[in-house]
């Protein structure tokens, strides 16, 4: 019997490599995480940041890993290249000859690849710029400036440090999905998120052994916890499974297709796109809101606060805005019936062409408002628990879906591999064997 656990990964030597080479390159990123950009101060930072709670600069922190609280050389994190893939996402739709380019293969993924990478350091150059003319700006609770010496300088070496190391960043991510295991990006981001794990839990038995918080209520939680993970999951890797058909086809001599398959669309098509950008949009009056203080601005500011009933409103209406916003931009369902049609295939009891593309397209508006509904859940959870049932820590939202999710792939690519080894092995010693009776 073929056992696929995972007792059995190292003895995959490609496996084994591949993993040692992903765990290698994501302890180069956790030590760039440390090491601190050029005259900044980081007592005065650490104390700006304690204030900043809440606000966009603390979302990006959370994607950075911590970096940009420390303001590392690593501070920008993987954003602008998230931020640069969004766009060129979108940019597919509305320019002819980035649509081409993604219609041409491996070449045109190539380029659009290249593209990608140049508007990484555009915007990275632009955001590092914005964040050291901030800096000069900042100063502690205390009075204390958190740029040491500013002036041109300063907003120089900054931009040069900052970008320097996003790129760095798209390097390591980008060699760890050819040469190492799931997908870089995504496990750059998942790392840094992890990596706050440790405090959260030493901050639980803080409250626990100062009495803050009773046992009965940390088994709870961890119950909690699971139930909510296992949710996630399944509906991560929940499916509308469309049946498609495929005409029987002569060519030549030979008879091909006549099989039968199916369509899978996603519950969440969409991904962590939605929770992310419906965030950044309710978590940028907060950001103005501490660096000017005008009085109809605070107003604001207080009005949309984590766990208000006007916050959570418009951060679910932002979301299933966004979701089925991002499903439309990266979904077409009239591109997939002209396929579909091209290579026989059709949907049973529907005609092929715009019948098909409606009946697609009316299934994924129905799949895609039961995860807006999923999505939402998650990301207004951390909120319900910490107004209402004082957890001590984070735990929900965007960063949940990101970690499960990257998990989730990265488990499945592992499966994969070992899956293949095996099968491999099965022919050989199959092809041994009947080599040998012949």
């Amino acid at each position: 019997m073929v056992n696929s656990g995972f007792g059995n990964v190292f003895k995959i030597p490609e496996l084994k490599k591949r993993i040692l080479f992903t765990l290698a390159f994501l302890f180069v990123y956790r030590i760039g995480v440390h090491v601190p950009t050029p005259g900044i101060d980081a007592v005065a930072l650490a104390s700006f940041f304690e204030r900043s709670k809440g606000t966009l600069l603390g979302l990006f922190d959370m994607f950075s890993g911590g970096a940009l609280e420390r303001l590392s050389v690593f501070a920008l994190g993987i954003m602008p290249y998230i931020s640069a893939s969004i766009i060129l996402q979108l940019l597919t739709v509305v320019v002819p000859h980035l649509e081409r380019l993604s219609k041409e293969g491996e070449q045109g993924r190539k380029k659009i690849t290249q593209y990608t990478r140049y508007g990484t350091v555009v915007l990275s150059i632009i955001q590092g710029f914005g964040i050291s003319v901030g800096l000069e700006s900042m100063s502690s609770p205390g009075g204390a400036s958190v740029v040491i010496h500013p002036g041109w300088e300063f907003r120089l070496m900054t931009v040069i440090t900052l970008t320097a190391g996003t790129a760095f960043i798209m390097w390591l991510g980008e060699q760890i999905t050819e040469r190492g295991i799931g997908n870089g990006i995504s496990l750059i981001i998942f790392s840094g998120i992890v990596a706050r794990l440790p405090n959260a839990i030493a901050n639980s038995f803080r409250l626990l052994s100062t009495g803050e918080i009773g046992i009965f209520a940390i088994l709870i939680l961890c119950v909690l916890m699971l139930l909510v993970v296992a949710f996630i999951i399944f509906v991560e890797q929940g499916q509308r499974r469309i049946p498609v058909q495929y005409a029987k086809r002569i060519v030549g001599r030979r008879m091909y297709g006549g099989q039968n398959t199916h369509l899978p669309l996603k519950i969440n098509t969409s991904g962590v796109i939605p929770p992310i950008f419906a965030s950044s949009i309710m978590m940028f009056p907060a950001t103005i809101g501490s660096f000017i203080t005008i009085s109809w601005l605070q107003n604001v500011v207080s009005a949309i606060t984590p766990g208000s009933i006007v916050y959570e409103v418009l951060f679910v209406g932002f979301i299933f805005f966004f979701c089925y916003f991002y499903t439309a931009v990266t979904f077409n369902p009239v591109d997939v019936a002209d396929n579909m049609r091209k290579n026989g295939g059709y949907i049973p009891g529907i005609r092929p062409g715009k019948r098909t593309a409606d009946y697609i397209d009316k299934v994924l508006t129905r799949i895609t408002l039961g995860g807006a509904m999923y999505v939402s859940a998650i990301c207004v959870l951390p909120s319900i628990l910490i107004s209402k049932f004082n957890v001590p820590f984070y735990f929900g939202g965007t960063a949940l879906l990101i970690v499960v999710g990257v998990a989730i792939d990265t488990i499945s690519q592992v499966e994969s591999h070992m899956l293949t080894r095996h099968y491999e092995g099965f022919l050989k010693k199959g092809r041994a064997g009947a080599k040998g009776r012949s």
